[in-house]
């Protein structure tokens, strides 16, 4: 099984709010900071996106990627790698629990790239990419506007 990197944090909204953010792709751009273009390529007969192209900036990773998205019911969607120039792989879940009047939410990735790198570094690198999302996704979620 491979290695993966998980956080979470609670959002004072309800899941369905929070979800609505993480399945609402157009925005990405104006909230995550490193997603510069978001494109849904397909959808699943719910309307929800089936694969997505989205284009990075990271700094030093730029990258031009294509995720397959999988939902399980309203609070757990999934993704994996279709195709990227930079990345071997790369596999993520945000799952949603109501926790009290407000959503915990754990983020888990995996990320290979096509470079070698330290499976240190690597673990260092998901988890900035995942405390960055969760904190940015929580202040859309909470102080953004409604979809």
């Amino acid at each position: 099984m491979a290695e993966y990197t998980s956080s979470s944090i609670t959002i004072e909204a309800a899941p369905a709010d929070v979800m609505g953010v993480i399945a609402d792709f157009a925005r990405y751009p104006e909230w995550t900071g490193e997603v510069k273009e978001a494109e849904v390529l397909a959808t699943d007969d719910a309307g929800r996106a089936e694969q997505v192209r989205l284009v990075m900036d990271a700094g030093a990773i730029k990258d031009d990627q294509t995720l397959a998205y999988t939902w399980t019911g309203a609070h757990e969607v999934s993704w994996t790698l279709v195709k990227s120039q930079m990345l071997r792989s790369l596999d993520g879940s945000y799952l949603l629990k109501q926790a009290g009047t407000g959503t915990e939410v754990t983020y888990q990735l995996t990320v290979d790239v096509k470079i070698p790198m330290l499976g240190m570094i690597k673990r260092k690198a998901e988890k900035v990419i995942i405390d960055r999302a969760l904190a940015g996704l929580k202040k859309r979620v909470e102080s953004g506007p409604k979809a």
